[in-house]
């Protein structure tokens, strides 16, 4: 998953000064190898510590576990919680009984595992996934030692990779996450975390008995409440029914050495850090205090919260404010109440006659309200259950869940930016027919205004016709803006910031070329600072570019669908005159092509940093083929088109060209291709055919590219006849892919991993597509998940191309850029 803020430090650095005094085994703890105050003890991997410390503002000693070889930002566990030692006699052991315990320097006893176990035998070992075990040593040489306890199992305000949040659904023992009293007090505080999977599973954060946060109902890869949460593939949340009463929820890392867990503060914040490898430094990627939606039923019943409106709550359409005077001050705990009464309670009121059906408001990107009960697992069954069901107030439905359906109060909707669910809302028919009856007057008036609009163009065309020249071109021109127009009405601009032209050329110093960034077929980018100091990048329209409307419109519906943070960020939209220009958020870095292949900023990029570009481009293609609402194909993948942020990060950009595919759509055929010649595949490049394996194919020639620091399209080789899949063949089929490696890339310990990397871009670039793997795939390959990878065969394009067409007639109607512009053909697509 996928979540900064200053957060308590504790003095744990001072025991790093001091050696253990009293551990022989390193990472064992037994009757004879202890621990005494200020020891430690470390996994044997070096990961995690064992030890005793004081919080800031304390000097009571506690014996906790934290990071060993980067700077700790808080201990994961802590033994004695609730009982400190008082000065520095303390001592963590095992006693005759067996147990793992904590005594002061009077052998009172602290704190104890207090497990049955066979006696002195026992010894407790630190693992390198930070859990400490209790073991009971098997006197059978040749059966295996039992776990008889475990520090995961008693889980403090921490949790990380494979611990197991859980809950008995038999005796209802929960094993949760609770807060520290305080920053300096370790001791139980008043905010807990805990699994609830009734009815359809939730992560709930609790205030004492209240309910503080939910994460919304759990849909078998992500919870739907969160839309930060990421299902990728190897990493990420895992909830499983042991059939034997236990449900537990677990995430794991498919990179080890990814630091990052889940921590509830005390004061009720739950967020999850990540170790910033680059910067060495603690970063927060997720919190449940973002805003002041995030506190549970903040708008009360039949409230709805929307962090970017002021105020924040409103009702649900349909209901009005229960108590009015208590929302004019911005209390809105109470909540609303219904207009009109449903059909049920019309009849329950001793109506004889029910009147018209009740209906549905649909509302968008929502958080779900909380209590889902689940009905159905068919889409077009829900609305229907709904309307059977008196106690129905609202529907919605998830493909990983199926259908959902509230009654009672419907408690805790909030809007989001994107993601969510989208609910229906049971209303009156009294509440729609208004709405109906605006719906028809703007479609009358619509269908008047396209016939005036009709017999105004056709006697402007044929004014046009006989005066020609200038008139004909202001003609053109107009039609585009039209067209432009009717484009922008069905582009959901809700999340997008319309801007004014005045303020975007006073932003980029009118368009300068100082301020330029790039240019392609479409136009320019421009470099631009708006007033409030926030930078911006400008993606401007060639104005003789006619092919370019299509693709500024195309690139405005697709990108503002979807949010990623491996793809780069649509902030909103420009068409005033004859300009029509697209405002993205600024990349420092430019492109991947600025730093691969300069002599220089190459130099920036070791192989860690290239491999973790390879992950984030793998990252971004996953969640437009797989993890998104829509199903999008880039189909211009290739160096210039990923973009650097500050930290390197990749951003795949530019989705001018992309196109959505259906829910049952594998492929499909154009007779305009688009793309870049040297990316494109050959089934795409001959043929017009595209899916996701096209998409694949480009990515295996950027992956070459950046293993190797050689650009397809441009390459110089003593063998002017091969191309950079060519020489990526001839070196595989010699046994000798090294050779491939950018010299500046300091091979060493990494070899096998690039080597791992060299084979998938070959797989990912052979001429069949069916040959091809997925991205998915792909992601367990380079991750070595897959041990064995299969051989590649041929690669497509081994041999240097010319931009000559030649061949069918269809193929002749296609045109291609041999550089890193993109060239349309204009024909219909």
């Amino acid at each position: 998953m996928i979540l900064l803020r200053k957060v308590r430090v504790f003095s744990l650095f001072i025991l790093s000064h001091y050696a253990v005094k009293f551990c022989i085994g390193g990472d064992i703890i037994t009757a004879s190898e202890y621990i005494q105050d200020p020891g430690s003890i470390i996994s044997s991997g070096g990961l995690y510590k064992l030890g005793f410390f004081s919080p800031n503002g304390t000097t009571n000693r506690y014996v906790g576990i934290w990071h060993n070889k980067i700077p700790a930002l808080n201990v994961f566990w802590v033994a004695n919680r609730e009982k400190p030692v008082l000065d520095s006699s303390g001592v963590m052991t095992i006693s005759n009984d067996g147990n793992l315990v904590i005594l002061n320097g009077k052998k009172e006893v602290l704190w104890s595992s207090n497990v049955s176990t066979s006696g002195a035998n026992a010894k407790a070992h630190l693992l390198d996934t930070g859990n400490l075990i209790l073991q009971k040593q098997s006197s059978n040489m040749s059966t295996n030692d039992t776990t008889a306890w475990e520090s995961f199992q008693t889980m403090c305000d921490t949790f990380i990779a494979k611990m197991k949040l859980s809950t008995n659904l038999r005796t209802n023992e929960k094993k949760v996450l609770t807060s520290w009293k305080s920053p300096s007090d370790p001791s139980i505080g008043s905010f807990s975390i805990s699994l609830e999977p009734l009815n359809i599973p939730e992560v709930f954060l609790w205030n004492g008995t209240t309910l503080y946060w939910r994460s919304g109902p759990w849909n078998g890869k992500v919870f739907i409440g969160i839309p930060e949460m990421e299902s990728v593939y190897l990493d990420g949340f895992t909830l499983v029914d042991d059939k034997e009463g236990y449900v537990y929820l677990t995430y794991n890392f498919a990179e080890v050495s990814y630091f990052s867990y889940f921590f509830v503060r005390s004061n009720g914040e739950l967020l999850q850090p990540f170790w910033d490898e680059k910067y060495k430094k603690w970063r927060i990627d997720w919190s449940t205090q973002a805003s002041d939606c995030d506190v549970y039923g903040k708008c009360g019943p039949f409230g709805y919260c929307d962090a970017k409106k002021s105020p924040i709550c409103s009702c649900l359409r349909g209901y009005e404010p229960k108590k009015v005077e208590e929302w004019s001050r911005g209390n809105w705990s109470s909540g609303c109440i219904q207009k009109s009464l449903l059909q049920c309670a019309r009849l329950k009121n001793g109506s004889t006659k029910a009147g018209k059906i009740d209906g549905f408001v649909k509302l968008e990107n929502v958080k779900v309200p909380n209590y889902a009960i689940w009905s159905s697992p068919l889409e077009d069954k829900c609305q229907e259950q709904c309307l059977s069901n008196c106690s129905c107030a609202a529907y919605a439905y998830d493909a990983g869940v199926g259908c959902m359906y509230w009654s009672g109060d419907l408690i805790d909707v909030r809007k989001f930016s994107y993601a969510g669910t989208t609910l229906y809302v049971r209303v009156a028919h009294t509440e729609l027919e208004g709405k109906r009856d605006l719906r028809a007057i703007i479609a009358t008036a619509a269908v008047v205004a396209t016939v005036i609009f009709s017999i105004g163009t056709f006697f402007a065309w044929q004014k046009s016709k006989k005066r020609g020249g200038k008139d004909g071109e202001q003609f053109s021109k107009a039609s585009s803006e039209n067209m432009l127009r009717g484009s922008l009405s069905k582009v959901n601009l809700q999340e997008l910031v319309l801007y004014k032209l005045e303020e975007l050329a006073a932003a980029t110093s009118n368009f300068s070329d100082a301020n330029k960034l790039g240019e392609g077929g479409f136009g320019a980018v421009y470099r631009g600072r708006l007033l409030n100091g926030k930078e911006i990048a400008v993606k401007r329209l060639s104005g003789a570019s006619g092919q370019g409307l299509r693709e500024f419109i195309n690139e405005m519906e697709v990108i503002s669908k979807v949010q990623h943070r491996n793809l780069v960020r649509l902030l909103g939209c420009c068409a005033e005159q004859d300009e029509k220009l697209l405002i993205y958020e600024f990349m420092p870095n430019k492109g991947l092509d600025a730093f691969l292949f300069d002599p220089l900023k190459r130099e920036q990029l070791d192989w860690r940093r290239r491999f973790n570009i390879i992950d984030g481009i793998c990252r971004g293609l996953l969640y437009l083929h797989r993890d998104s609402r829509l199903r999008i194909i880039h189909r211009d993948l290739k160096t210039s088109n990923i973009l650097l942020d500050e930290e390197l990060n990749p951003r795949i950009s530019d989705f001018g060209t992309a196109r959505i595919f259906g829910g049952k759509e594998d492929q499909a055929d154009t007779l305009r291709v688009m793309g870049t010649y040297g990316y494109m595949a050959p089934e795409y490049a001959m043929e017009g055919r595209f899916s996701e394996k096209s998409d694949v194919f480009s990515f295996g020639v950027v992956l070459l590219e950046i293993v190797s620091g050689r650009q397809n399209n441009s390459f110089n080789e003593e063998d002017q006849s091969l191309s950079l899949l060519g020489l990526a063949w001839k070196y595989w089929e010699e046994d000798n892919v090294l050779a491939l490696v950018d010299p500046k890339i300091s091979v060493g310990c990494s070899e096998i991993e690039i080597i791992r990397c060299i084979n998938v871009g070959l797989l990912c670039t052979q001429e069949l597509a069916t040959d091809r793997p997925t991205i998915s795939t792909v992601i367990s390959m380079i991750s070595n998940e897959i041990v064995g990878l299969p051989r590649p065969n041929k690669p497509a394009f081994t041999e240097r191309q010319t931009t000559t067409d030649t061949g069918s007639s269809r193929q002749s109607q296609k045109k291609y850029s041999a550089n890193n512009v993109t060239i349309t053909a204009l024909e219909g697509r």
